[in-house]
């Protein structure tokens, strides 16, 4: 027999005596062929008991105790027959849970007195031995009634009560517990209704005591209490408000004015027009405000004050871990892009500011592990997107010559591609998206709209960078609101170019990736295993385990498809050039390419992929081999490597700009030196027609007036003229002396003067 003492059981039908109900067992002796039984609640509530009336339904007060219908009639039946309805399965044994607030502590101390005294009254019912054993004796429970009336002297009412406690709830001291949250107190409503007629409940109002004091009676207020009706309306009126909800204020008056003014009446010309409000014909705001604040939840006026997306993303309970359904390291990475706190300067010209950069950061959910990451000052876009798994992928001696650093790698094994990229919706959801991902065979994992938190693992690294990282780094923005009235963000302060900080934030992401602390994430079987508990630690350990996941591609096919191409390229006589820089190559020298574009007699067009972050190199297909030619960048090239295409582009748009000056400045030169000329000519043709209108007599030969020139001049002509040797000796000697002589008489006129 599985019943037992305490056990609560349902009888399905009427039978042997016992009305159809819940009941539950007191005691059970099989060698007495007796069972004792109590019935806690009929099947039907409302059936007329043999010889009985119905119950009459009377309106209870408001702030009256509830008071539960006592129980406890003993039910006598024989065992035998108790086990026959148990094997027709007619009696269904049951498990009656009780209320959470049996399982709570007691704060009250009142309460807890309550408790200590009823338990102390109730132990000779919590006895089973001497219940039963009293039982049998007086077949009833009378003996133990009067032994507990005497003992704690109190009455028979509050024993039985006591009584119908324990066989209602069981046959626990847990089931005395004192239930004053349902006695109607503090806190609880006393709402007016038609079928009870009272004055309004709480303190009298200022009128109304003045009219005590001066009539002798407190008389009606003028405004009256909440009302049931009341209620339902105003909780009816305030569901058609939209959320978020507006100020309180704004929400009594829509509810008021569309549920409360909208009566009608008839005046004596026959028009109808809308009837004023009354005072007391309405609630006031008190009333509306306490309607909206203590009978809706607290968690639902949250909703109410913002939107349904705001909520999810912030305010929402935290459902399942960013880990969860991931597998190991490798399988989900995480992309998304901000805009950098720092302003840079340009790599041409440290003196220009070029803005603020957009960072790309992926992040492998399992691991929490920074796996790539992208500087530039374009996007975003799929374009740099792509660049940003191109940075992820591949090798770091590759990334290192790019940009000019030695970027050690911080995981073990190599990130490659992802089985699944977790993103926005914005430049992803793309056909160009689309098709990069079904040629590198990568799932895109797309989020809803307005729900970043669902990837929130790389918004946090965005929020950790730009709190910590670089809060102090030159011309920084400062994102800690504890310190936005201390430091102002100040562009001019700014040092570093993209170089600079993207050779920065790989130290960052290296110092991350291997000290980060994730001990929260080590399980019973990791820490046997020796798991460093970082991002580093954890990547290393998932793919060790054979649980990661690994899509390797080949270089020249990452940069095929990932990579920005440009039909841009050009074979001339000169080599190739892109975007008007050179780039050599052995391969291109030895196959002759720019000989055989000169002489051809024309250039040749071809296919090139570039990388945005750096102008070193280029790459173009081999068209006598296998993969990708590398070519890079020569010295005699218009630009250094330590550009990006975009400084350069922007160093080209900035002389396209200064064009109009340029010509200006050529124009002024090109005239001022034409006005010289011109008065050069003038000055010349001047000085020839004077000389002309002075000479008489014999003009000596070209020849010989050449040869006085150069004698005059004291310079030795370079070529012998034919026919003037003779002539060069007679006019020197004729010169030498006449030097002689005019200065032996310039010193005997300075002789004869002193």
């Amino acid at each position: 027999m599985p019943l037992s003492h305490n056990q609560p059981f349902k009888l399905l039908e009427d039978a042997y005596g016992l009305a159809a109900g819940f009941y539950r067992m007191v005691f059970a002796d099989p060698q007495a062929d007796i069972a004792v039984c109590v019935l806690i609640r009929p099947a039907d509530p409302t059936c007329r008991k043999p010889g009985g009336r119905l119950p009459i339904a009377q309106p209870k007060r408001l702030g009256q105790t509830r008071k539960v219908a006592q129980v406890g009639a003993l039910s006598w039946i024989s065992h035998t027959l108790l086990q026959e309805l148990f094997d027709g399965h007619e009696l269904v044994p049951q498990s009656l849970e009780l209320h959470s607030i049996y399982y709570r502590p007691l704060d009250d101390p009142k309460a807890q007195e309550t408790f200590d005294q009823r338990c102390c009254i109730m132990q000779a019912f919590l006895d089973f031995p001497r219940l039963r054993e009293s039982l049998l004796v007086h077949r009833n429970l009378s003996g133990l009634v009067q032994q507990t009336m005497k003992a704690h002297s109190v009455s028979q009412a509050y024993v039985r009560r006591l009584w119908s406690m324990l066989c209602t709830y069981g046959f626990t001291s847990i089931s005395l517990r004192p239930r004053w949250d349902r006695c109607g107190g503090k806190g609880k409503k006393r709402d007016l209704s038609p079928v009870l007629t009272r004055q309004k409940s709480g303190r009298k109002t200022s009128g109304q005591r003045l009219s005590k004091a001066l009539f002798g009676t407190y008389g009606l207020p003028i405004q009256p209490g909440m009302s049931i009706a009341w209620r339902a309306i105003i909780l009816q009126a305030d569901k058609r408000v939209p959320s978020p909800k507006p100020s309180m204020r704004e929400r009594y008056r829509q509810i008021i004015a569309s549920h409360f003014a909208k009566a009608k009446a008839f005046e004596s010309n026959g028009k109808i027009v809308d009837r004023p409000l009354v005072l007391g014909d309405y609630p006031n705001y008190q009333q509306v405000k306490r309607v909206l604040t203590k009978d809706i939840h607290w968690l639902q006026r949250v909703l109410e004050t913002t939107s349904q997306g705001h909520f999810d993303r912030t305010l929402r309970g935290m459902k399942s871990r960013d880990w969860e359904g991931t597998s190991g390291p490798g399988y989900v990475y995480a992309i998304d892009s901000t805009i950098g706190d720092i302003y840079l300067r340009s790599s041409i010209d440290p003196s220009w500011i070029v803005g603020r950069p957009i960072v790309y950061i992926l992040v492998d959910v399992w691991s929490t592990a920074i796996v790539g990451f992208y500087v530039c000052l374009t996007g975003p876009s799929w374009e740099t997107a792509q660049v940003s798994l191109f940075n992820t992928v591949t090798p770091s001696k590759l990334l290192g010559d790019l940009w000019g650093y030695d970027m050690q790698p911080s995981l073990f094994p190599a990130p490659t591609l992802p089985y699944t990229l977790q993103c926005d919706r914005g430049e992803y959801l793309s056909k160009r998206a689309k098709a990069t991902g079904m040629d590198l065979k990568l799932n895109l994992g797309y989020a809803p709209p307005f729900r970043p938190d669902l990837k929130g693992i790389v918004e946090v690294m965005h929020r950790i960078l730009k709190n910590t990282q670089y809060n102090f780094l030159p011309g920084a923005m400062d994102a800690r609101r504890a310190e936005y009235d201390l430091r102002r963000s100040n562009p001019a302060e700014a040092t570093m170019t993209v170089r600079h900080y993207m050779q920065y934030l790989h130290e960052c992401f290296f110092l991350y990736n291997l000290t980060a602390d994730r001990s929260h994430r080590l399980d019973a079987h990791m820490v046997p295993a020796g798991v460093f508990p970082s991002p580093a630690g954890l990547w290393s350990w998932g793919h060790a385990m054979g649980i990661g996941y690994r899509q390797v591609r080949a270089e020249a096919e990452l940069i095929n498809l990932l990579l920005p191409t440009s039909d841009k390229g050009r074979v001339s006589r000169s080599g190739v050039t892109f975007c008007g820089n050179d780039y050599l190559s052995p391969i291109v020298e030895a196959e002759q390419w720019s000989t055989i574009a000169r002489t051809s007699g024309k250039g040749l067009h071809i296919p090139v992929q570039y990388y945005p972050g750096s102008v070193s190199k280029i790459w173009t297909p081999n068209v006598s081999g296998d993969g990708l030619i590398n070519l890079q960048i020569s010295d005699l090239a218009r630009a250094s490597e330590e550009l990006t295409l975009d400084e350069m582009v922007d160093a080209f748009a900035y002389q396209r700009l200064r064009a109009a000056e340029v010509e200006h400045e050529r124009v002024l030169k090109s005239v001022q030196a034409w006005r010289r000329m011109q008065a050069i000519k003038a000055s010349s043709i001047a000085q020839t027609r004077m000389a002309l209108d002075r000479a008489r007599g014999r003009q000596p030969t070209i020849t010989e007036a050449r040869a006085m020139e150069v004698a005059l001049q004291g310079a030795t002509p370079t070529a012998e003229i034919r026919g003037t040797r003779k002539l060069l000796s007679e006019v020197e000697t004729t010169h030498i002396e006449m030097m002689e002589a005019l200065c032996g008489e310039m010193n005997e006129e300075r002789g004869n003067a002193d």
